[in-house]
């Protein structure tokens, strides 16, 4: 009997001494062994890598190519609420029992021959590309999980390379060079294959990677692009493999980047696919990715955790209605620049709510707090984690006040159940710090 997944994904973590430890060398062993690698695992692959971006890119092509009528596999990291939402079929969450068939067999084949010890990352990539292997869909979208070049994805010879932003994040593994983690991101590019770059500007790395391996590059700003029209819709310029010119007029606004949804056309485009109008701009009313600027009544989910990401999110809340108050509901990993975090998101917040999150990264409340009030930031309380927070915040909270919770991942995925289990209620909040100031 199959053990369940949460007792893999609990063994997966326990596995192997480094939780990051990059490298392909091990995950390339597996993969032979797996067969991933002496044919392709879908019919065109398409590796999306950068900072900033790479989910919103995701997900408007993933809905972009199944409104176009094609079969889809989607591989992110990290999830949300359920390790499921990491691998997708056709749009929906794979079941309990894809991924502990995929988990099985990446451990028998790590042990046929000399064992081959992987993190609780390689291991589900590995997982993941079996299963996507196993269906073959039209069009399988994988996301690099940290820099490119080392990233356990990178096993898959993709057929377009994308790379949407370039910026600071993960110093202790790729530095503060942009020269350096744009070459580590430039390292899923192919020979001869073509690369969509969703920036205006790139480290010139990465013009050298491309002009090395004889890639064939479309930027934005020269090859394709966007342009915003009258009553808040858009318009697309792309063109083909060939060089072919084509335009699309009224897209919605999908509520993600512009120049990531302008990526995701791009990509459809030299994946053979005309983009018709009414398909795309269905696509583009119905995409959605949770924690990217997720309204629940009045409350704002976003993963933003660096300056880049944070300037974005920033610029979007500007454009609406201010409202009588907006609280930063923030907590941010000790490994991440919260003050830059703050910084940037000072001019759309009114007043702070630091939070404290647990684990060998993690950074407590009471530490974020000095940090705002170097910043120059009012603090209503400080609490020791998402979910205090939620129950501290909202029996407190307006109707005309506004709550932006950010910073991470984990912060966003914590007080996000809280608040879609009733968080606030008597009860949950009492066993929970919260120190109001």
């Amino acid at each position: 009997m199959s053990a369940p997944l949460n007792d893999w994904l609990a063994r997966l973590e326990r596995q192997h001494p480094i939780a990051i430890d990059m490298g392909l060398e091990r995950v390339a062993i597996v993969a032979e062994r797996l067969g991933l690698t002496q044919g392709p695992i879908a019919k065109q692959v398409v590796t999306v890598a950068g900072t900033n971006g790479k989910g919103s890119t995701v997900a408007m092509l993933e809905r972009l190519a199944r409104a176009h009528g094609s079969t889809t596999a989607s591989y992110t990291s990290p999830h949300l609420l359920r390790y499921n939402e990491r691998l997708c079929f056709d749009g929906v969450a794979a079941d309990d029992a894809t991924l502990v068939n995929g988990f099985e067999r990446v451990d028998a084949a790590r042990l046929a021959g000399d064992p081959v010890s992987l993190t609780y990352f390689e291991a589900g990539t590995l997982a993941a590309l079996v299963a996507i292997a196993d269906v073959r869909p039209q069009l399988a979208i994988l996301e690099v999980g940290l820099g490119g070049r080392l990233d356990a994805v990178n096993v898959i010879d993709s057929d377009i390379a994308v790379i949407t932003t370039i910026a600071h994040d993960h110093a202790d593994f790729l530095g503060t060079d942009l020269e350096i983690i744009g070459s580590e991101k430039a390292g899923i590019l192919r020979q001869g294959r073509p690369v969509v770059l969703g920036s205006r500007q790139l480290p010139a790395s990465v013009s050298q990677r491309i002009e090395t391996l004889g890639a064939v590059a479309h930027w934005l700003g020269r090859d394709f692009d966007h342009a915003i029209g009258e009553g808040g819709d858009w318009r697309w310029q792309g063109q083909s493999a060939e060089g072919a010119r084509y335009h699309l007029d009224s897209l919605p606004d999908p509520g993600l980047p512009l120049d990531n949804a302008a990526v995701a056309l791009q990509v459809l485009r030299l994946c053979g696919v005309m983009p018709q109008p009414a398909e795309s701009r269905q696509a583009m009313a119905t995409v959605g990715l949770a924690g990217r600027l997720q309204w629940v009544g009045n409350w704002c989910f976003d993963v933003a955790h660096n300056p880049h990401a944070a300037h974005y999110v920033a610029a979007r809340l500007a454009q609406r209605s201010a409202p009588r108050r907006r609280i930063g509901l923030l907590g941010v990993l000790k490994d991440k620049d919260a003050e830059a975090l703050i910084e940037a998101l000072a001019p759309v917040v009114d007043a702070w709510l630091p939070v404290g999150l647990e684990g060998p990264r993690g950074r407590s409340g009471e530490e974020l707090a000095e940090s705002i009030a170097r910043r120059g930031g009012e603090t209503l309380s400080v609490a020791s984690s998402p979910a205090a927070a939620v129950d501290w915040l909202a029996p407190r909270l307006a109707p005309d006040e506004e709550v932006l919770v950010c910073g991470s991942f984990l912060t966003v995925a914590g007080a996000l159940e809280a608040l879609k289990a009733g968080a606030g209620d008597e009860g949950p909040g009492a066993t929970k710090e919260v120190k109001v100031l």
